[in-house]
């Protein structure tokens, strides 16, 4: 019987069973990219969504290409692409989820790290539905191993990602090898050259559809900032997690490294945490995410790639331990929390010189972010101090009293009081995590006067440009012909370099070279590294700026 909550999706030209699984998982009434998508895609139509992570584009493709599927015929009919291994897991399991009543429709997912033995069992099973990532759906083409010659609908997901990835050639060769008369579905969150140039020669007049970023569709997620002085990050982490009622958190770092880093200090701190990052092997990568699912792992520490996708319900809190490169960036990475109607939080760790990402951030999302303090000792005593009694509390219902007030005099030294044991006891209780902290002695942060800045006049455009002092200008060989943004560049330095991002300051991208400020204490081996550092399969080719003929270039505002 479907529910009459269901009705505005019986509006969009839905079947009966697709309209029961929903009803199942409890979808009340379709978002705003689902409503534009359903009635193009069911009608056979090309559809081109411009939408973040987060904004239901599963259903929005899922829902109606299910419906049009032929069930009596056993060949892949619907083909996915996406960029990780995690999102073709996640998107396989909803597609069954919403076909749980239309019998007979198989579904596989296909991806590298999976035994080919068993892959090359499911698809001689005659799959309708193929979802995967780029790489090894090329790899079984060429095998012969998968065959896509009565493909009728193709779908590509994250397109944006796969560009940054490098997965764009292989996606155009998969192109090649289906059927011409197909429809296509092509998502993205942003819209690079490169992405453009597939929508116009591979789409047939697509309509297109643009969603504002997912942060308006969540307003549960309330979101702080706190600038980080007088204490190290890490044990700031600590204190944050401790303050916070949550069920489940993920913490945002920028390197692998610091994924087991900091899943090694919070388990040392008494939390069950994992890392989450693209050196894990498959198994062990999908292991640690059913364990996030199912309550036995409560903090995941995890980089962008490695998280992009993930939904799981129980994340109630997201830190930004480390900030992210670009606003697009921290609305994926707060988009993991608030799901499904839930409350989130979201807490971002920055310092002084990362104030300007924050305000871009801030005008992106239009939604506030307040500064927060730094949980005091006195705070945390107390919340520590009611944590043990109510765990006195509960103990008391379940203790046999007689059997151990025999053995506490048994116990009990010579000349001690009752009193003093209990204390002894209490402080043997509080292990690691101390019941009376000691005060704070933050050092208070400095404040120093500002500065002049030397201003450089562009005599041809008459604008204003800053030199910033300890900053040194470079140019590197790529630009806005290349389809590069600001995040490809900080993203691919920060990561190759690993440097700090307080090391790199202003971006200007140029139609075919860039400008970019870097630290001049960066060392001149890492200077070095820098220089073969590749962005979007182009080297940057990095050289500096002389001081003289800066005057005569467009440096940045």
């Amino acid at each position: 019987m479907i529910n009459e909550k269901m009705i505005p999706f019986a509006k969009l030209g839905l079947i009966k069973p697709i309209l029961n699984a929903l009803n199942d998982l409890g979808y009340k009434k379709p978002s705003p990219i689902q409503e534009k998508c359903i009635p193009y895609l069911l009608e056979g139509l090309d559809v081109l969504g411009m939408a973040q992570t987060g904004s239901g584009k599963t259903a929005a493709f899922g829902l109606p290409l299910l419906q049009n599927i032929k069930i009596h015929l056993s060949f892949p009919q619907i083909l996915v692409l996406l960029p990780t291994r995690e999102l073709a897991i996640q998107v396989a399991e909803e597609m069954k989820k919403f076909s749980k009543h239309m019998n007979e429709i198989n579904i596989v997912a296909l991806y590298g790290g999976q035994r080919y033995d068993i892959q090359f069992k499911i698809l001689k099973n005659g799959p309708q539905i193929v979802v995967g990532t780029p790489g090894r759906l090329l790899d079984h083409l060429n095998r012969g191993t998968l065959n896509l010659s009565h493909l009728n609908s193709l779908v590509l997901d994250e397109a944006d990602e796969m560009l940054r990835m490098g997965f764009i050639e292989d996606v155009k060769k998969i192109i090649n090898c289906i059927p011409k008369k197909h429809q296509t579905a092509l998502f993205s969150a942003t819209m690079p050259h490169a992405i453009r140039n597939i929508t116009n020669h591979f789409m047939k007049l697509p309509k297109e559809i643009r969603i504002e970023s997912n942060i308006d569709t969540q307003p549960n997620i309330y979101q702080n900032y706190w600038i980080v002085y007088g204490i190290k990050k890490k044990e700031a982490l600590i204190r944050f997690l401790e303050s916070e009622n949550f069920d489940a958190a993920i913490v945002f770092v920028r390197t692998k490294n610091a994924t087991l880093e900091i899943s090694s200090i919070l388990e040392k701190n008494g939390y069950n945490s994992s890392a989450l990052n693209g050196d894990m092997n498959q198994s062990l990568r999908e292991e640690t995410l059913e364990r996030l699912r199912n309550g036995n792992l409560d903090i995941l520490i995890a980089t962008d790639v490695a998280a992009r996708g993930l939904d799981v319900d129980r994340i109630t809190l997201v830190i930004n331990y480390d900030i992210p490169i670009d606003a697009k960036s921290y609305i994926h990475r707060i988009g993991r929390t608030g799901r499904a109607g839930r409350k989130g939080r979201a807490i971002l760790f920055i310092n002084n010189r990362e104030k300007r990402l924050l305000y871009n951030i801030k005008r992106m999302i239009k939604q506030p972010i307040s500064e927060i303090k730094l949980p005091t000792s006195t705070f945390i005593s107390q919340k520590r101090q009611i944590q043990f009694t109510e765990n006195i509390e509960n103990e008391s219902k379940k203790i046999d009293f007689k059997k151990y007030k025999d053995l506490i005099y048994k116990i009990i030294p010579p000349k001690m009081n009752i009193e003093t044991l209990a204390i002894i006891l209490l402080k043997i209780a509080e292990g690691k995590k101390p019941l009376i902290l000691p005060k704070e002695n933050i050092i208070k942060e400095k404040i120093f006067p500002n500065k002049k800045k030397k201003l450089i006049f562009n005599k041809k455009n008459k604008k204003k440009y800053s030199k910033f002092k300890k900053m040194k200008l470079f140019r590197i060989e790529i630009g806005k012909h290349d389809g590069v943004e600001t995040r490809n560049i900080v993203g691919a330095i920060l990561n190759e370099s690993k440097i700090n991002s307080s090391d790199i300051g202003y971006v200007k991208i140029h139609s075919s070279y860039s400008i970019i400020e870097l630290s001049e204490k960066i060392p001149k081996k890492v200077f070095k590294n820098i220089s073969y550092i590749k962005i979007l399969h182009k080297s940057i080719k990095i050289t500096q700026l002389n001081a003289k003929k800066i005057k005569k270039q467009k440096i940045i505002n």
